[in-house]
Order: C-alpha cells, then sequence, then structure tokens
C-alpha cells in the first residue's frame, strides 16, 4: 500500500504550491512509512508515499522515463511487469530498477492510454506526459486501489485518501444528496463521496486532461458476458477455476519482503493458504483476529486451518 497525490493547475502560467503539496503526501504518512516524493514542475505537482514490497533499495517516486518527458506516481502491483518488461526492453526501453512502476511508464510511451488493458494487478496511478501536456488517472479493474479527485475552479487535485484531497484546501461539505443511501447500505456507490466536490474515479477507468480538453473518462473494461449454453462440463470448469486461482496465487508471490496471509478461518482465506503453502519454501506467516463474543470469534477455525497445513499460527 502506497499513497499518492497530485496537482494540476488549469493556468499553465500558475505554480503549485509544493507546501500544500507537501501537506497533502505527508497526509498519507500512514501509507507509506518506507520512503517519500515530490515533483514539481510549473503548474504541476506530484507526491508519494511509499511501501516498499519489491526493489526495496530502488523504486522511488515520482518517477520519470528515460528523457524526462512522461512522470508517474503509482500505488499497487503489477503481477505481469516482468513479462511485459522482455518486450519493452527488446524495443529499446532501458530500466533502471527492478520496479513495476517503469513497466507502466514504458508501456504509456508505446500504448498510451490503452496502456491500461495489458496491466494485470491491482493499481491506481497518474501519469504525466509533459509534451502532451496531458494527465492521465487510471484504477484497476477490481476498483482495489483507491483513487479520488476534486475539480475547482482552478485546478485539479487527487489522492490516494478524500483527506488528502481536503488537505489541499477543498471545503469539507457534507453532499446531504447520498447520506439516505450511506445510511441505508453503509457506503455511497458511483462516484459520489460523503464530501460534496469529491468523487471517487470508478472501478477499470482512465480519466483524462489536457488544456482545451474537457475531463474525459473512459471505461477500459467490463465484467464478460456468460458464455454459451451446453459449454464445457462441470468437472472441466471446476478444473480451469482451480488452475486459475493457483495461477493468481503464485502471481501474488512477487516479493522482496517476508510473505504472510490473513486467515479469517473461512473458505476464502483456507482455501488460499492450501493453494499458497506448496508453491513456498519457508512456512507460511499467518495471521488472524479473535472477538471476545463467541459467535464472532473464528480464532479455532483459523488455527484448524493453519495446522492441516502444518502451519503455527503467530
Amino acid at each position: 500500500m502506497c499513497g499518492i497525490v497530485g496537482i494540476v493547475n488549469f493556468n499553465p502560467r500558475d505554480t503549485v504550491d509544493e507546501t500544500v503539496l507537501k501537506r497533502m503526501r505527508d497526509v498519507l504518512r500512514h501509507r507509506g512509512p518506507d520512503g517519500e516524493g515530490l515533483w514539481t514542475e510549473g503548474p504541476v505537482g506530484l507526491g508519494h508515499r511509499r511501501l516498499a514490497i519489491v526493489d526495496v533499495g530502488g523504486g522511488q517516486q515520482p518517477l520519470t522515463n528515460e528523457d524526462g518527458s512522461v512522470w508517474i506516481v503509482f500505488n499497487g502491483e503489477i503481477y505481469n511487469h516482468a513479462a511485459l518488461r522482455h518486450g519493452l526492453e527488446a524495443r529499446g526501453h532501458r530500466y533502471h530498477s527492478r520496479s513495476a512502476t517503469e513497466t507502466i511508464l514504458h508501456l504509456y510511451e508505446e500504448e498510451g492510454e490503452r496502456c491500461v488493458e495489458r496491466l494485470q494487478g491491482m493499481f491506481a496511478f497518474a501519469i504525466w506526459d509533459r509534451p502532451q501536456r496531458r494527465l492521465l488517472l487510471a484504477r484497476d479493474r477490481l476498483g482495489i486501489k483507491p483513487l479520488y479527485y476534486a475539480v475547482t475552479s482552478r485546478e485539479l487535485i487527487f489522492a490516494s485518501e478524500i483527506k488528502a484531497v481536503l488537505a489541499a484546501g477543498v471545503r469539507a461539505e457534507l453532499h446531504q444528496a447520498v447520506v439516505p443511501e450511506y445510511l441505508a447500505t453503509g457506503f455511497v456507490s458511483g462516484e459520489e463521496t460523503l464530501f460534496r466536490g469529491v468523487r471517487r474515479l470508478p472501478p477499470a477507468t482512465t480519466l483524462s486532461w489536457s488544456p482545451g480538453q474537457e475531463l474525459s473518462p473512459r471505461r477500459y473494461w467490463q465484467l464478460p458476458a456468460a458464455g454459451p449454453a451446453g459449454g464445457p462440463t462441470l468437472a472441466e470448469r471446476a478444473r480451469e477455476v482451480r488452475d486459475r486461482l493457483e495461477s493468481a496465487v503464485r502471481s501474488h508471490l512477487m516479493s522482496d519482503v517476508p510473505l504472510g496471509l490473513f486467515l479469517s478461518g473461512g473458505i476464502d482465506s483456507s482455501g488460499l493458504l492450501a493453494l499458497m503453502a506448496p508453491m513456498v519454501k519457508d512456512p507460511v506467516r499467518t495471521f488472524a483476529v479473535g472477538f471476545s463474543h463467541r459467535e464472532a470469534n473464528e480464532l479455532a477455525y483459523a488455527r484448524l486451518a493453519a495446522r492441516s497445513a502444518a502451519i503455527s499460527l503467530p
């Protein structure tokens, strides 16, 4: 988990206030205790708080490409970045780290906004294209990584959390129209939030802006439609699900720091543990949370799952 923030002034003669940008960034200190970064150039500023998982010694952000024409701040993990890297290096792109962040940059250079369609993982990122004077915001297919933004009369502000948007000076005003939905369901769906003027970028969506162009959202992925009747048998589908789950779990084991698994004792986490344990050399470190109320406490089930996989639960 990292934190990203940014400001783009609509007037190219305006300059980003670094004090404001730093305040936004440091409100997200809890998202990234391992490092911080800041980059400003005239009307544009990007900030980053880092939680180091891959390429712990490198991968600092904001990050630029070889000639400094494109800048990025990124939160997430790209599980196919190594596979994409081979093709990008073959096209002449030079890497200076092992981080997935560079892969997004170089893929953007090759494919522009459509680069998101090649990424497998969870992500929220912002790219500033200096030659095009273009900002691109993007969020992963299922919206695992958050991204919020606000548009004022003079600037576009974005961040991983609403509190950082408010730290930029956006007024914390209750959005009364969504209160009934929140009281009924416990959350606000869609793009609106409880704060008037602060919006969330929807999952599987990019948002671009450049001078003279209105904000341009684009949905780049939809859930696939159901296949025709009379397809594979139930056993064949079960095998496919198992294979896909194994592939997904294996891809998530990419890390330069110790791995762990949050184990609730339910079917989902217990199944992940069963798939993960044979794929790693060392015992899996598992973690669980207990409650004083017996009806809500699942520690016994978590311990049972851990012992079944020959793993001790800390």
